[in-house]
Formats: structure tokens, C-alpha cells, sequence
């Protein structure tokens, strides 16, 4: 004769709950039931301050299932909660965000490098300044956060794809004793990034934290031009010691700059300086020294402001040449004044304990 689970039931509908009168499958006590080739097994499950007086239930139950034919083996297991068993939490677990600003590892300092445009030479001027505190003796690290427009492989004069060891931390590149890396590295040249805020934000984080810079004194962020998500994630997600401003003298530029000063200033990012770029043009030919894009406006805003103007940095043929040939003029021509002009801000950066 086959055991049915609904013969089982019936039968345990028999044995009566001594607290509520009702029978102890109504009463919700049978928990887990299950009827196999004449075998049943269940739970009794019970409140703790029960489980004594509903013990002879238990038993009842249990002789009255092995009276039944065809029944095999009957295990009835009683069990105690002082609250029913929550549903186990499927979801994956996930580590608490750091609260505020955090310290990459093994970097002492973060210096951005930002504009309020395009085209003033903020991407120079972060190469140079580089390999300008690396000539000082500085460990100095580069990270291109220029996403849309990546420069610093071609400026530094590196190529090839980062390796990851381990598929997770990746491996920076070094060139002129700057360890660098940059969203260029990992795409074709011809191949535009087009991204949405979510994924900006999310590689500059990667970027940051999955790179294995190593023990530097100060990592220099070259910033995408104006005052958008990447800007926004440095400042909040990692602790900046403070921002550079690049601009060219013309008002344009300046109307930008500010814009950009401004969101510093929102953020509570300290401004470090101002740098004044292209401000003179002087002559090959006679030596005629103009003013092609204006002359003073950083310097006055700088004053305004209160902070220092760390260069006049000239526009020269020799800057823009050596930036293409992958050697910025700091590293191609040490001796010249172009060089100097830059190695005079990091050499004040220094003095100042900022790099």
C-alpha cells in the first residue's frame, strides 16, 4: 500500500494543539513535511516556552503515523524559535562607502591640474611641470583625467597597453621619472571616448584606486577642461591638497577661468596659483617681443584673489615641438629659458610644501 501525503495529513489533523484546541496542522506546528516510499519526516516546530507541554503532541503524532500501513520510518524533530526565521538576504553584501575625501595609497599629495577652456595649454603645461618636479628629485606620479581628450602618451613619449597582473590592478607606465597613466593607453588613437557621467566618474575612480602608483611624493591630475563630473568626483572622492589654474591672458579665457576658480572654491579645494600660459611671444627673427593673447589679466586676477601667480609661461615654437616629440621641453632642452620658466614653479611648489 503507497503512503499518501494527504493520508498523512489527515491522520496528524487527528492529534489536537493543547494551547489553541485546534489540530496541531491548523495550528501551524507540522513545518517541512515530507512523505517518500512510505517514509515521513517533519518539524514540530514550538515556541520555547511550549516545547515541554506540547511534547506529548509530538509523541501522538509520531504513534499515530506509525500505526498507519505502509508506513516505514516516521521522524517527527521538534524545534524552538522565539521568532520565526527571517528569509535569507539574497542580495549581494556590499562594503560600506568611505565617508569624505580618501588618501590614494602610497601618494602623499594630489595636485590638480584644470582650465575653465580648452586650448590653453593646461596638458603642456602638466607635462612639463611633471618631469619638472621629477628633475628636482621629486617622486612624481601623472594621471590623464582628460578623458575626452587624452594627451600626456603622446606628450611623454609612451605607447602600449598597461598590463594587470592580476585582472584587477593595473600596471602604470614610466617615462622621463614620471610614473603615468592615461585612458589613452587603453584605446586606439583614432577611437573617440564616448561616455556618459556614470562611466567618467567610474574610470577616473579606477584610475585612482586600482593603479599601482607606488610610493609617490605628489600625483599631478590633468583635468578635462570646464567644471563637470570629473572634476566633481576627484574633490569629493579623494583628498586634493589643492588646484593649479591655467589660462591665457585674453578675457575669454579669464571669463572661464573664473567659472572654473569658482567651482574650486565650492568644492573647498584650496587654489594653489595661477599660471599664466602663452603670455609673450618673442621674435626668431629680430627678437621683437608682443603680446599675442593679451598681457596682465591672470596676473590681476591673481591678486585679486590673493593667491600667488606661479608663471608667465612664453608661447614658443620649442615648447610645442618638444611636446609632440614626446619629451616635453623641460626633458629636450634642460638649459632653456622655456625649461627654466617651468622649473621655477616646481621648484616653488617645493619650497612651499606643496609638492
Amino acid at each position: 500500500m503507497t503512503i499518501t501525503r494527504d493520508a498523512v495529513i489527515a491522520t496528524l489533523k487527528t492529534i489536537k494543539d493543547p494551547a489553541s484546541g485546534d489540530d496541531i496542522m491548523a495550528a501551524g506546528l507540522v513545518r517541512a513535511l515530507s512523505v517518500e516510499d512510505g517514509n515521513v519526516r517533519f518539524v514540530f516546530e514550538v515556541a520555547p516556552s511550549a516545547a515541554q507541554k506540547l511534547e506529548p503532541a509530538r509523541a501522538q503524532a509520531e504513534a499515530a503515523l506509525k500505526a498507519m500501513p505502509g508506513i516505514g520510518t516516521v521522524s517527527a524533530i521538534m524545534t524552538a524559535h522565539s521568532t520565526p526565521a527571517a528569509p535569507p538576504d539574497l542580495k549581494p553584501q556590499r562594503a560600506a562607502e568611505p565617508k569624505g575625501p580618501q588618501k590614494v595609497p602610497g601618494v602623499d599629495r594630489i595636485i590638480a591640474v584644470a582650465s575653465g577652456k580648452g586650448g590653453v595649454g593646461k596638458s603642456t603645461v602638466s607635462a612639463n611641470l611633471a618631469c619638472a618636479l621629477a628633475a628636482e628629485g621629486r617622486r612624481v606620479g601623472l594621471l590623464d583625467a582628460d578623458v575626452y581628450g587624452p594627451s600626456q602618451p603622446r606628450m611623454l613619449g609612451v605607447s602600449g597597453r598597461p598590463a594587470s597582473p592580476d585582472g584587477k590592478t593595473i600596471l602604470p607606465m614610466r617615462n622621463h621619472g614620471v610614473t603615468m597613466m592615461s585612458i589613452g593607453l587603453m584605446q586606439n588613437d583614432d577611437q573617440a571616448v564616448v561616455w556618459r557621467g556614470p562611466m567618467l566618474m567610474g574610470a577616473l575612480q579606477q584610475m585612482m584606486n586600482q593603479v599601482q602608483w607606488g610610493a609617490l611624493d605628489v600625483l599631478i591630475v590633468d583635468l578635462p577642461p570646464g567644471t563637470g563630473d570629473v572634476q566633481m568626483t576627484l574633490t569629493q572622492k579623494f583628498d586634493v591638497s589643492g588646484a593649479i589654474i591655467v589660462s591665457t591672458p585674453q578675457d575669454v579665457a579669464l571669463i572661464d577661468a573664473r567659472k572654473g576658480i569658482d567651482m574650486f572654491n565650492q568644492l573647498g579645494t584650496p587654489i594653489i596659483g595661477l599660471i599664466e600660459n602663452m603670455s609673450t611671444h618673442i621674435c626668431s627673427n629680430c627678437g621683437h617681443e608682443e603680446h599675442t593673447f593679451g598681457h596682465g589679466g591672470v596676473a590681476a586676477e591673481a591678486k585679486k584673489m590673493g593667491v600667488p601667480l606661479l608663471a608667465e609661461l612664453p608661447l614658443h615654437l620649442d615648447i610645442r615641438l618638444a611636446a609632440d616629440g614626446g619629451a616635453p621641453i623641460v626633458v629636450s632642452k634642460p638649459e632653456s629659458a622655456q625649461a627654466e620658466a617651468f622649473r621655477a614653479v616646481a621648484r616653488q611648489l617645493i619650497a612651499d610644501g606643496t609638492a
